[in-house]
């Protein structure tokens, strides 16, 4: 006991947290980032190195398989707390530090009290029956906290039939970004970790194997999307992962098919997303979208002055474009993250939360200038992601698309390109007290509709890009694009005045 007491007191001392971000959950994320760089709280970059999971959002049924998982990898002493508000944030931080130090509350964890207590490992199925109906019937959630230093064959994890990954089975958590010099560009070669966080003196740059920037992903789940596809009679190897099936690729070869899910847990990828693929070697052979929402009405957070324009509330053009360009910035964040630069994943981020901290354009407006030189200027990123994702100008438009991704007419540099042109015009911008007008100020992902949010013409375009796209080049698709899948549940009125 006395060993185990010093491990304890250790490990509460400086938490090591993962942090998972739940559909509707964008603004308690953030307040989580913030919180945890104020405390100098190190990210995790998988749970078998976490102390405290923080689940950022509201309960959504569909993660809870995923979450338990990614639980079931954390070692012990271990706690979870979930934040559903951003004004929670510091005092549950406080508890699952507290947890850590407190070997009754470990010997409790170590059972599974249910889907809303402070196991999320949701193994009591008589309480999961109760909690928020039809849980079980959605069969184990695709997740996908992993590494991506591999290649993609090594960041397959295997899936038990109780819930516990096999072997290789570690997650890279989509959380806060800490500490970094921002100043500095690794030549090709460098370390290209594309998922979670960014730690304190970490110099990466875009570098290395395209594929490294990689999609990490649970195995073959065993529910929707899947039974039926082989003619194997559905079998599955001991680990949970689907047996594959042999057909022939583009270049006229027999190899074996795998089926995948990419999400709904998964570092740098948007929350709750899945996006279901077909893979030969590590090439994309087909991609459907899952389920695009998280079955419930959220507040999308980045369009909130939109839905409150669109209602008639007064809204300045200034407030507007600061949370555009704040949006804007943290999608590049995810970019940057996922083609293995987070330096300047770090510097997006920064800039963004002083953005949303209501630093004047005076004090941002020489920052994002140098951020958005040394990234629309980098060769290296350049060379990386050119060719991946081409979209024109006409097929952007003819499938509904807007914004940013519409204007770019390109590829994956030419639309982090838009970006950054757009962040210093809405930057300069800030000051403006004209109305919000919604239809002649686009929200960050485009054209603003309730009826059809932008964000659900960027995930329309997701198949299409994908298929053909070796499993690195999928994920800086999807970071270029970035839907947000909180526009893709019906928008509350109320919630955005909240």
């Amino acid at each position: 006991m006395g060993l185990t007491a010093v491990l304890m007191r250790a490990a509460a001392a400086r938490p090591r947290v993962l942090l998972v971000t739940s559909p509707g959950g964008t603004a308690v994320r953030l307040a989580v980032e913030a919180e945890l760089r104020s405390r100098d709280w190190p990210l995790a970059p998988t749970p078998a190195g976490a102390d405290v999971m923080v689940v950022a959002g509201p309960d959504c049924p569909r993660l809870r398989s995923a979450l338990g998982r990614l639980w079931q990898d954390m070692p012990q002493p271990r706690a979870y707390v979930r934040a559903t508000t951003a004004d929670d944030v510091p005092a549950l931080l406080d508890a699952g530090r507290a947890r850590l130090s407190s070997p009754d509350r470990q010997r409790a964890e170590a059972r599974t009290p249910g889907c809303e207590d402070e196991d999320p490992s949701g193994r009591d199925d008589e309480h999961r029956e109760g909690c928020e109906g039809g849980h079980r019937e959605e069969g184990r959630a695709e997740s996908g906290h992993g590494r991506s230093g591999g290649g993609p064959r090594d960041q397959v994890h295997r899936e038990s039939g109780s819930g516990d990954l096999g072997p290789g089975g570690e997650h890279r958590s989509g959380g806060a970004d800490h500490e970094g010099h921002e100043d500095h560009e690794v030549s090709p070669g460098g370390d290209r970790r594309s998922g979670g966080a960014d730690h304190e003196g970490h110099h990466g740059g875009p570098g290395g194997d395209r594929r490294s920037g990689g999609a990490d992903h649970q195995g073959h789940q065993g529910h929707e999307g899947h039974h039926g596809h082989h003619g194997s009679g559905d079998m599955e190897m001991p680990g949970g992962v689907p047996m594959a099936e042999p057909g022939e690729d583009r270049d006229g070869l027999t190899l074996d098919r795998l089926h995948l899910p990419l999400g709904p847990v998964l570092a740098d990828w948007p929350a709750g997303l899945v996006v279901r693929v077909v893979l030969q070697g590590d090439v994309i052979q087909q991609a459907d979208l899952g389920e695009l929402s998280a079955g419930r009405v959220t507040d999308p957070f980045w369009a909130r002055p939109w839905i409150l324009a669109s209602a008639g509330d007064p809204v300045a053009v200034g407030e507007a474009v600061r949370r555009r360009a704040a949006a804007r910035l943290d999608s590049l964040g995810r970019l940057l993250s996922v083609a293995g630069w987070p330096a300047e994943a770090v510097t997006a981020r920064r800039l963004r939360d002083d953005l949303l901290e209501e630093a004047p354009s005076s004090v941002v407006l020489s920052r994002a200038e140098r951020f958005a030189r040394r990234v629309g200027r980098s060769r290296t990123l350049y060379w990386l992601t050119r060719g991946i994702g081409p979209v024109s100008t006409a097929d952007a438009r003819a499938a509904g698309v807007s914004g940013p991704a519409a204007r770019a007419g390109g590829d994956v540099p030419a639309r982090y390109r838009q970006w950054l042109t757009e962040v210093l015009d809405d930057v300069r911008a800030l000051d403006s007290t004209a109305p919000l007008d919604p239809v002649a100020w686009e929200s960050p992902r485009g054209r603003w509709d309730a009826e059809r949010p932008p964000s659900a013409a960027l995930a329309g375009l997701l198949p299409g890009l994908l298929v053909g796209a070796e499993l690195g080049a999928a994920r800086l698709v999807v970071a270029s694009l970035d839907p947000d899948p909180d526009e893709l549940s019906a928008p509350s009125l109320e919630a955005a005045r909240g």
